[in-house]
């Protein structure tokens, strides 16, 4: 068991829950704002963020994102990473996923590998991609939904085509079984699977997400929670808010003996600017 402090990083909206879902899902700039002060009060040094457009539909417009980051920064300061979210949510092509990264060139980033991974785009278009993402310091968090995945992300590291980087993976566990249920068992095959340097993190769905987290928390790894994927505590309750997830993840990590990361911690980790 590691003693590195633990990254906690909290996933409040997602790309499609509503306010019929919860109450509490942050939907404008200022519900995050507001969210992303209690988690941070709770444990959580990272938010990962997604926008909404006027009707709640998943959005990735510039200026959009530009207001939100300017709204929740002004609640939390530079005590929370901020990493913006590149989500297709069947609404955009990887050539738009990537224009809109690289027009706002964030403090952070999460990628999914599989969804900037297509033919229009093309090996040399993610070496051009990865490329400009470690040479602007993004911190960039690949998204790895299966083993499939782990190892074609090894391939293009091993063949150059994605450089050295203070990359972060984040497994997915659970993304394609019956009901997208979890569990803990998912993990064995990703660290199993993983034999590269990059230090990794998993999200899970429904109530074991808490069991997911405590086991790759114990594993040494790093956890994202939040509504994004479950809206319930770990006795199956409906969470009455994001920080309340946060709060159990931060009482395994203590029980753990792992200290929680600050956002210094974090950006000194992977060399963000």
């Amino acid at each position: 068991m590691t003693s590195q402090p633990l990254i906690i990083t909290v996933a409040p909206n997602g790309a499609y829950k509503q306010a019929s879902d919860h109450a509490a899902v942050p939907l404008s700039a200022y519900s995050l704002a507001a969210t992303a002060k209690s988690c941070l009060d709770a444990g959580a040094a990272m938010l990962h963020l997604h926008i909404r457009d006027a009707q709640g539909r998943h959005s990735l417009d510039v200026e959009s994102y530009r207001d939100a980051l300017r709204v929740v920064k002004s609640a939390v300061g530079d005590a929370m990473v901020l990493q913006i979210t590149s989500e297709a949510a069947r609404v955009y092509q990887a050539a738009e996923q990537i224009a809109v990264v690289q027009a706002l060139r964030p403090e952070a980033v999460s990628v999914g590998l599989r969804e900037v991974d297509q033919p229009a785009v093309g090996e040399a278009g993610l070496a051009a991609f990865f490329g400009w993402l470690a040479r602007e310091r993004v911190m960039t968090q690949v998204i790895i939904y299966d083993v499939a995945d782990l190892q074609r992300w090894h391939s293009l590291r091993e063949r150059g085509v994605v450089p050295d980087a203070p990359w972060f993976l984040l497994f997915v566990l659970g993304r394609y079984t019956a009901g997208q249920t979890s569990s803990p068992r998912d993990l064995v095959p990703f660290v199993h699977a993983h034999t590269g340097p990059e230090p990794w993190a998993v999200c899970a769905f429904g109530a074991t997400e808490h069991a997911c987290v405590t086991a790759a928390a114990a594993l040494g790894g790093h956890v994202r929670v939040g509504f994004e994927n479950n809206l319930q505590l770990k006795d199956g309750q409906t969470a009455p808010d994001n920080a309340a997830l946060v709060k159990q993840a931060a009482e395994a990590a203590a029980s753990l003996g792992r200290p929680l990361a600050s956002a210094i911690e974090i950006r000194k980790r992977f060399g963000a600017t």
